[in-house]
């Protein structure tokens, strides 16, 4: 079984208003040396021994599901569960 860690984040030239207030909310808090905040999400899979390649199928799903492509990047990473 294999374990993939899918990490999205929106793109450098998307606002980001969840990060915006997270980072007055740190100033507000004292933590004044925070000079950007952007929030994304982590999207984890359990996958069973996958027939073909992996990599290959892991992309279709976030291409066609898990990522919205005109807004979000991602990337992912495969290791043992």
């Amino acid at each position: 079984m294999k374990r993939v860690q899918v990490y999205v984040t929106l793109r450098e030239s998307v606002v980001d208003p969840q990060g915006t207030a997270a980072k007055e909310a740190l100033h507000n808090k004292g933590f004044n040396n925070v000079s950007n905040v952007r929030i994304g999400k982590l999207i984890e899979l359990e996958i069973d021994e996958a027939k073909g390649d992996l990599d290959a199928q892991v992309k279709e799903m976030c291409e066609q599901l898990l990522v919205n492509r005109v807004i979000e990047d991602y990337r992912f990473v495969v290791e043992e569960a």
